[in-house]
């Protein structure tokens, strides 16, 4: 199995998205002897938030790109093909005011674009990147999975749809949240690496 390790958080080892990705990654090399990881920390090596020059890229023909555009697309180009070419995806998505931090965002933006990874159709919009699996490792401070908070949870819902658009639609997720609760900190990771079934 080619497993594709996106990290998001800049927290680096002290990140507990990255814990518990590193976890399912575990699990998943566990259950499939000799799978290969790619790892792309979102937070060390970012995509750049879209500008003008990278909408016009993704809209302008191939044939008369300009340099310029040629430059600008390589970010988009090079995030679909590396999720192309693995079959499954662990995503680290730490909570951050309510949603994703904003370098996943700036590479869902590159990896959503009209007639290479979605197209619409006479039926509505068709996304093109089937047959993956994909695991999100969410942390949190409070707990969002349920209660009060879950209104405030904007991750699985934005996650499950903009991958799910793109044709992704066999999602699992897992939490640690509680981090920063007294009566759930202690035992919240490990907790959440014990919910794991791969």
């Amino acid at each position: 199995m080619k497993i594709l390790h996106l990290i998001s958080s800049p927290r680096g080892n002290e990140s507990y998205s990255l814990k518990l990705g590193n976890a399912v990654v575990e699990k998943l090399q566990a259950a499939n002897p000799g799978s290969t990881v790619k790892v792309h920390d979102l937070a060390n090596a970012p995509f750049p938030h879209l500008e003008e020059v990278h909408l016009n890229s993704f809209f302008t023909p191939l044939e008369s790109r300009t340099p310029e555009h040629k430059l600008a697309i390589k970010h988009s180009d090079d995030a679909i093909a590396e999720v192309e070419e693995a079959e499954a995806l662990v995503i680290g998505a730490p909570l951050y005011n309510f949603n994703i931090p904003s370098t996943l965002k700036a590479w869902i933006d590159h990896m959503a674009r009209a007639g290479k990874t979605f197209r619409y159709t006479e039926n509505g919009p068709e996304g093109l990147i089937k047959g993956k699996k994909v695991y999100v490792a969410i942390s949190s401070g409070g707990v969002y999975s349920e209660g009060p908070m879950k209104a405030y949870d904007f991750i699985e819902p934005y996650l499950r749809a903009v991958l799910g658009f793109l044709g992704m639609t066999d999602i699992t997720f897992y939490r640690a949240e509680g981090l920063k609760m007294p009566a759930l900190q202690e035992n919240a990771l490990q907790k959440a690496i014990d919910s794991i079934q791969v």
